[in-house]
């Protein structure tokens, strides 16, 4: 196309595009202007204000690029470099997992255990860029929180968004989930642990599929039950946990009474869920006695 074309015209042809690849029209929409914001570096009022205004050659090259990688599957928040999680504009790369609204209710019932005046010590295992350890220190300002990363890629994005975000009641650990913690004889303990973890069976067709095909597999999947981290956690999160701390783990749709009867099994009690929007058990929490 030559520089004749309007940007009207050009978001209407990314929008056609897009819709040919099953996307819903109004994501299509949506998305065909978000990489067209990005590649000028302008708001959505200012792109509907100038819909007429011819795009440049070079300026339309670089915007096709880009929605030649949507069209591949490539995710749109690794194209941005951004998403939005819980408030939070968060810095985000192939080496970290997207952050998601399903995870939302992870943070909700976190921050319904955390009295606004106390100063609790939590624990994030596997934090990413460090969504979840995020959004609870910027609601419970009080709190300290401890995140813990096994890559290093993945840690280095989360202290960026802390730093870029102004949040300093969190500190960063390089570690194997709990593994810092007990190489180093740390006799630091929590009164709250919280735990996205890898929870999708190895051989799961979906890992294959939509955004999941460029996601760190690491963050993704975890054994042929889909079980395995939140085994170790679970089994491990007792020595880490005050009396009457609590652990609280993301999981799969189909994993909350599994999750139950591993918890139970550790000694836990109190053990309930938590649902996400679409009314699926989401989270799952219980408290340690000792």
């Amino acid at each position: 196309m030559t520089n004749t074309h309007s940007i009207k015209t050009i978001l209407l042809h990314a929008t056609t595009q897009l819709k040919a690849q099953d996307f819903e029209a109004e994501t299509a929409k949506l998305e065909a202007q978000l990489l067209l914001q990005y590649v000028l570096n302008v708001n959505r009022a200012w792109l509907i204000s100038h819909q007429n205004d011819a795009l440049q050659p070079n300026i339309h090259g670089t915007y096709r690029a880009l929605i030649d990688r949507r069209i591949n599957g490539e995710p749109i928040a690794y194209i941005l470099g951004v998403r939005e999680f819980y408030g939070l504009n968060l810095k985000v790369t192939p080496a970290t997992l997207i952050p998601r609204p399903d995870t939302e209710t992870l943070v909700d019932t976190a921050l319904a255990k955390i009295p606004l005046q106390k100063n609790l010590n939590i624990c994030d295992l596997g934090t990413g860029s460090g969504a979840i350890a995020l959004a609870i220190a910027k609601h419970r300002p009080q709190a300290f929180l401890l995140a813990l990363e096994a890559s290093q890629a993945a840690l280095d994005v989360a202290i960026e968004n802390a730093k870029n975000l102004k949040i300093s009641n969190v500190d960063f650990v390089l570690s194997d989930w709990f593994s810092a913690l007990s190489q180093q004889n740390n006799t630091q303990k929590f009164d709250l642990i919280v735990s996205n973890p890898p929870y999708i069976e190895a051989d799961d067709d979906h890992l294959s599929q939509g955004d999941l095909r460029f996601e760190p597999i690491s963050a993704l999947a975890s054994g042929q039950d889909g079980l395995d981290d939140i085994r170790r956690i679970i089994n491990q999160a007792p020595q880490h946990l005050n009396p009457h701390g609590w652990l609280l783990l993301e999981h799969g749709y189909n994993q909350a009474e599994k999750a139950a009867t591993l918890l139970k099994q550790a000694g836990f009690s109190q053990i309930s869920h938590a649902q996400d929007l679409a009314g699926i058990d989401r989270v799952t929490l219980g408290c340690i006695a000792q």
